[in-house]
Order: structure tokens, then sequence, then C-alpha cells
């Protein structure tokens, strides 16, 4: 629509209800449609990107109506299938537009006054800048960055946000992320000769002054032939790292090169993506690997699966070949003209399958998640939204965590979602609290699309809707060329310690065992589901606990760093000398985690090189693919590591998988304990003998006879659904019933206590004993919060969207109250 008189329900990347109504000024001269970005003011002198969501003509009457500022983009940026996606978000997981556009848009997409924007080095600029664009480029160098609001307030310019727009689609600014550690982009060095140097006969000249130099002269020759210098041209250079990793030569000899000027050096800035992209070739470089007998009728299943269901559901045990279907499937899809999602439910699997992938797709695969900066998400955003031919396309297939499936489809085929059981798929905070799989599902119904969910281990909703015919069903109950399944070894741990038998936290069977992989040069999983050195410390005397200031939880022990830390808020302090209550120095530590099996790795097995794989080494994504690759290099004997070990990893060399502990999974007060201590020792004891000989699970448990542990030793998951599932109906647990919780948090416990009564008597009048609460949670307060929790049971149908309505109502209700205005009530549909 053109902007004669136009006007625009928008959606603010903020947590508020509802869309808001702009003013397109007609003298805008501009088209817009909805999905389009613009820049509104919104509040007293703030600024902010938003979406379209609705335009039409008609005045709306009864408030005062602002005008757009300017409209930032000649196309939409957001499709109608997304818009779609999101409203039904915001219906079943009751939350806001405005906290999904928030969610779902790149950084670089939602420009607000208060964002910073930053200049970038572009050393090399291939086209001219305007002036405008020089003035503000030259400014921001010598202030080192400011804010937008500030930036208007120099530029004398109220559309600076266009501008703006068009600088960062040019690579010239960047903007400054707040709340999370910013990945930068990617600098190569780059090297090439110096202009001193730069024909034929220097280059010989070169080479004679270099005659006494062995090391120098092959540098020189690697790079000529690296670059192809026959004719003396350098053109952009080559990286500095592969130059030198291609000559066996170390930087020393580099840096003398460069003090005598034969070198020289400059930047690229590259994102990661077209760095990894540029070593693989355009077309297709590898055929799949061919199925066989047992993949080939599972990969025919789900196609004949697909002709009556949008869904199917692949059970296979572990190293059953699900990943070389998955590619099959893949293949099928892009060949129709389609794009395909593939889900991982963490971000450290994505370093090894997007090997798999790109050995197959090459180029035609992109990544998408959390740890890649925003310039890189931004960019598959743009890629994706190319209106262009399957044969053009950049991008076909796209391998992510949960937030790609907001990425801007435009003809999706495909959604595989693998290790679907994972509760990593499940957003906590801040909203949307969505499930990534249960979205995947209805984002593939608005394209047309089939999903398959893949798992070892199935969630207990999956298995049932694949039983009562919602899903397809196809199982591969077969390792992949007959490997044999572990064999699974159950220690008593109360037992070994009566006889003498444990050396600190190991088992003398689990000891043994891992002696003999060592020997024979095979490799070890350690999994212990808890991270730090020691669970907590205790004074012997008087009890004493030391407890986090701002949660009502106690601080685990860090040997790294020797400092006491809550993992709820962050909060760390000193390791006490003395006792603080009755100064006692019999201090002890209780329980471990995985900094002190990696200790004690060091004192059992003085020639192991051990590595550790949990949230505190796997800060960044390079982290997490620098400790993979080190262990798929054999560099590793011993990986140990949290549930983190669990999830789909591949390796061809490990013997031995240890569970250091399956008593804390086992005892955790949650209805899903048992099927989640299933999935988690089920997956990990699934890394061991994948490949060349048959593997050996040593489980460690004080519950050797304990129901779960026997359906893992027999891998029978079909009697851990049979039991779970009679429990889950008796006490109307899902699959059988749909759960909201509702949590409220205040400073005030007084307060608190007042607000959760009230509202849990005010719903209690509807929906009786469905609401379960309210009740103190595990852990009662957090970062100064303190917490309640009511629990709502709802039959399956059409019961749910009436509740949520009524719940919604009755919290608006008691917001609206005076007292309770500042409570925090936080509804969550699927909590668990």
């Amino acid at each position: 629509m053109t902007s004669n008189n136009l006007y625009a329900d928008v959606i603010l990347p903020l947590a508020v209800k509802g869309s808001f109504t702009y003013r397109l000024p007609p003298e805008t001269g501009t088209e817009i449609s909805p999905g389009m970005l613009v820049s509104v003011p919104f509040g007293k002198k703030k600024i902010y990107t938003a979406v379209i969501y609705k335009v039409y003509q008609n005045k709306p009457s009864g408030y005062e109506i602002k005008n757009i500022v300017s409209v930032l983009d000649a196309k939409p940026v957001v499709n109608d299938l997304q818009i779609k996606l999101w409203e039904w978000i915001s219906e079943y997981y009751m939350c806001t537009l405005g906290e999904i556009c928030n969610a779902a848009l790149p950084s670089g997409l939602k420009l607000e006054s208060e964002t910073r924007i930053i200049p970038q080095r572009l050393p090399d600029q291939e086209e001219p800048l305007e002036e405008p664009e020089k003035y503000v480029l030259d400014f921001l160098r010598r202030t080192d960055g400011m804010n937008i609001k500030q930036l208007q307030k120099v530029y004398q310019d109220r559309n600076v946000m266009p501008l703006l727009k068009i600088m960062m689609d040019k690579g010239l600014l960047s903007i400054e992320e707040k709340f999370r550690k910013k990945i930068p982009a990617k600098k190569l060095i780059m090297v090439r000769l110096s202009e001193i140097w730069n024909n034929a006969e220097r280059i010989d000249e070169l080479f004679h002054k270099l005659t006494r130099s062995g090391a120098k002269k092959r540098l020189l020759s690697v790079y000529l032939e690296l670059a192809g210098e026959s004719n003396g041209k350098t053109g952009e250079g080559i990286q500095k790292n592969v130059l030198l990793r291609k000559a066996e030569t170390g930087n020393a000899v580099f840096n003398e090169m460069m003090e005598q000027e034969i070198f020289a050096i400059s930047e690229k800035e590259t994102p990661l993506s077209e760095i990894t992209l540029s070593k693989i070739p355009d077309h297709e470089s590898k055929q799949p690997v061919n199925l066989n007998d047992a993949q080939q009728l599972a990969f025919q299943a789900i196609v004949k699966n697909f002709l009556n269901h949008d869904v199917v559901l692949l059970h296979g045990v572990t190293s059953s070949g699900k990943t070389e279907i998955y590619i099959h499937l893949i293949r099928e899809t892009i060949n129709k003209g389609k794009q395909v999602l593939y889900l991982l439910p963490e971000i450290a699997l994505t370093a090894q399958m997007i090997n798999r992938l790109r050995l197959v797709f090459g180029k035609k695969v992109a990544v998408y998640h959390s740890k890649y900066s925003d310039r890189e998400r931004l960019e598959t955003w743009k890629d994706l939204l190319q209106d262009c031919d399957q044969k053009d396309r950049r991008v076909n297939i796209i391998l992510g965590a949960r937030s790609s499936i907001f990425l801007p489809f435009m003809n999706l085929g495909l959604i595989i979602v693998d290790e679907e059981h994972e509760n990593s798929y499940k957003q906590f905070d801040p909203a949307p609290r969505y499930h990534a799989r249960d979205t995947a599902i209805i984002l593939a119904g608005l394209h047309g699309a089939k999903v398959v969910l893949g798992t070892a281990t199935p969630s207990l909703e999956s298995y049932h809707n694949s039983t009562t015919g919602k899903y397809g069903l196809v199982e591969l109950p077969d390792r992949y060329l007959d490997m044999k399944m572990p064999e699974i070894l159950v220690v008593n741990t109360r037992e070994a310690r009566r006889r003498k038998a444990m050396y600190s936290h190991f088992s003398a069977v689990l000891a043994d065992h891992i002696t003999r992989a060592l020997q024979n040069h095979n490799q070890v999983i350690l999994f212990q589901n808890r991270r730090g050195f020691s669970s907590y410390l205790q004074c012997q005397d008087c009890g004493y606990i030391p407890l986090c200031r701002r949660c009502d939880v106690s601080l685990t022990y860090h040997k790294n760093n020797n400092r006491l830390k809550c993992h709820y808020c962050g909060y760390s302090e000193a390791v006490p000398m003395k006792c603080p209550v009755c100064k006692s120095e019999h201090i002890l530590m209780k329980g471990f985690g995985t900094e002190k099996v990696e200790e004690e790795i060091a004192l059992l097995f003085p020639g192991a090189n051990a590595g550790r794989l949990d949230l505190d080494t796997t800060r960044t994504r390079k982290s997490y693919e620098h400790i993979l690759d080190a262990f798929d290099r054999k560099e590793l004997d011993i990986l140990v590591g949290t549930q983190m070990v669990s999830k789909g990893l591949d390796f061809d060399n490990v013997k031995v998988v240890g569970i250091m502990n399956a008593d804390t999974m086992l005892n955790y007060p949650d209805f899903r304990a048992y099927e989640r201590s299933f999935q988690l020792m089920a997956q990990v004891s699934g890394r061991a003998g994948r490949k060349k000989e048959r593997g050996l699970v040593i489980i460690q448990t004080t519950y050797d006879t304990h129901p779960v542990i026997d359906a893992v030793v027999k891998n029978d998951y079909h009697a851990l659904y049979a039991n779970q599932a009679d429990e889950r109906r008796k006490f109307n647990y899902p699959p059988f019933s749909r759960l909201i919780s509702v949590t409220l948090k205040h400073r005030d416990r007084e307060l608190l206590d007042e607000a959760a009564e009230k509202l849990a008597r005010n719903l209690k009048r509807h929906l009786g004993d469905r609401v379960v609460g309210p009740e103190y949670p595990l852990v009662p307060r957090k970062h100064n919060y303190h917490m309640k929790n009511m629990l709502i049971k709802i039959e399956k149908g059409n019961m749910l969207q009436e509740a949520k309505a009524f719940v919604s109502e009755e919290i608006r209700a008691l917001l609206r109250s005076g007292p309770f205005k500042s409570i925090q009530v936080i509804p969550d549909v699927d909590p668990y």
C-alpha cells in the first residue's frame, strides 16, 4: 500500500501486550506492508525498531496517533507465515507478541535509541562512501561509539535510523550487545609480499638474499606456491595460519621476515561461516553413504508414513544410523526445491554435525544459534529472505538450536528434530517460554512440511502420540552393521565401600576397566551430572554450610579459581579458612562434581590426558569445538562431563563409559525424574562401542535393583514407558493432561504469600482441585526474589483454551489490585 493516509499496527520488541497504532506520513511516499521494519517513537523520548503487523486506511478513534519516524526496509524482513507462527506462540504459551519479536529478530534488526553503535575497521573499502556515511563514521571513530539518541543530536536529523541501517548492511557499523558476551566477527590476518618485492626479478633477488636461511626460503616458496606468484601478483594475500601450517614454520621466522619488510599484513573481517564455507565446494562434494537393509526399510517406512501423517517418530537405538537416514531425507527434500530445518538440542552437537552435512551438501548448509555473533546470524537471516530460484539460493539447509525456528523460511519442506526428548528444546527464561519441538510441528504445518522426530529414548508424550496414531512410528532396534549394544555393569557403591573397594569416587571395577582401556589405547567418557569441585562445604563441629546471599541455596566449591559460587545468580565468595560461626577449622567438602572427577583422574591415572565438558569450560563456541576436536583426534584419553556428553556425540574409539553417580538423577523430586534418568543413562551409554568393538558401561549407584537401572541394563524402553504411563495416568500428568505452572516472585516474602494465596483461591473457584499449591519451590529464593509456584492440571481438549483465558484474567485482576501491582506473575504452559 502507498502512504496516502495509511495507519499501521506495529509490534514492538518489548514485553507489552498487544500492538500499537502509528500513522505513516504521506510525504514519505513509501509503500509499506506487514513484516517491514519501521522506527517509531515510544514513551517520552525513546525510538524503537518495530515490525509492521497490519496496515489499513481507516483512522482509529479515541486516542492520539503518533507518526512513524521512518521506514527502514524496502521489503518485509518478516514473512506472513512467521507472523502466523508468532500469533500461535503468543496464544498457546501465554506471552506477548513483543516478547516473541524480541526473541526472534537478530539484534542487528532491533535498533533503539539506547542502542550503542560501534564503527567497524575496514582497511580495504571496496566502494566509496557517501558524505553522510563518512561524517557518521569519522565521528564514531573519534568517540569510540555512542548510542542512537546521542547520534541524532549530533547529526541533527530525526531520520538517522535509515542511514544507520544502510551502514550496518554495508558492514560499516555494528551494535554493542549489552546482555550477553559479545562474540566478535572473525578477523583473518592476510599475508602478501611487500610492494618492493612485487615483481619476478626482485623475487629472484629475494631468494638469493635468503640463501643462508632455509626456513625463510621454505616459507617464501610455500607462499608463492599458495598464492600462484609466478607473475609476482600478490592479490588479496594468504591467510597467515594457513601459510605457517603449510610451511611447518613458527611465528619467529615469520616475524623476522616482517622486520625485513619481505611480507606485509592486513586484517580481513569475515564471519566464521564464510571462512568455513570457503573450504567447501559449491556442488555436492560427496554422495551420501548407501543405506543398509535396516536403514533402507526405515527410510521407506518414513516416506510411506508421510502419506498419512505429518509427523513421524523415528525410534532407533543409539548408533543405529539415524543420521544417514536424515541425510537421505534431506537430499530428497532439497531435490524437490524445498528447504530443510535440522534442529539439535545442544550447540556442542553442531560442530560434529555440520561437518557431516557439508561433506554431502557443501555450501547449502548454514548454522544458526546463539553462540554465533549477531552479524553472522543477520547474514543467515538475509540469505533466507532472498527471493530467488532454488538453484541460485545460497542456503537450503539450516542446522541450528531452538532459536532457528524463528528464521524466515520461504519454502520449508522438512524439519528434523534430533534427540527430540531433550528438555534443552524448552525455553525457560525469559519469555517466550516455548518448546522448540512442539513449535516446529506448528511451523511445519504452516508450510505444509513434514517432521521427523528422532531419538533412541523418546519422550513419553511423543511415544504416546505414536501409539495412538497421531504420529507415525518407525523403529530401528539394532545398531548399524550389527554392532552389539554395550555391556552394562552395575556397581553397588554402598557395598563397594563396605568392602573397601572404592578409590574416592571410583569403584575398583570402574578403575580397573579404565586402566585396561587406556592400555589398549581406547578412550573413556565419565558422566557426572554436576559441575564444580564439591557440592558444598560443611563445618564438622556446628554444621554451618555457606549459602548464597541472594538465593536460598548452598554455594558450590570451584577449585580452578578457589572460590565458592552460586549456580543460579553467579554470586561468589572466598573459601573460609575457619567456620564463621564457631571458628572451627574442621570444614569438609561434601559431594563431588566434574572438577573433582578430573582431579582424581590425574591421581589414579597419571599418564592419561583428561578434558572436561561442562558449562564452565564451554562459555564460547570455540571452546566447545576445541574440546570435542581434541577428543576426536585422540589428544584426550578421558572426557569428563555433565549431560553435554550424553547428547548424540559420535566418537569411534570410546570403549568405556562410566556413570559416576546415578542416585542424584533417580532421587530428584520431579514427576519426570525416572523418564529423564533413563534417557540420560541410555544416551551416555550409547557413546560406547559405536564403531570397532563392543563397549562397556559401568553404572555406580546405591540402588542396583531399581527398575529404571534394570530398564537401562536391558535397553528396555517399552518397559519404562509402560510403567511410567500407568503412573502418569493415575495421577493425571502428561501425556494424559496439560500443565500450566504459575510462578509468583517478589522481594517481600509476606506480600508474596498473601498474593499467592489470593490468586490460588480465585483459580480454585473455577478450576477446583486441578490447581495444586501454592508451594515454595526447591530453591525458594533466587536473585533476592522469593518465589511461590502453583501447578494447574488440565484435561486435554477444549478445556485448555478456557483454562488459559481464565488464568490470564485472574492474573490481570490480581495485578490491578493496589498492594499486588509490583508482584511478578509468570505463567508457563508445558513447563517441564
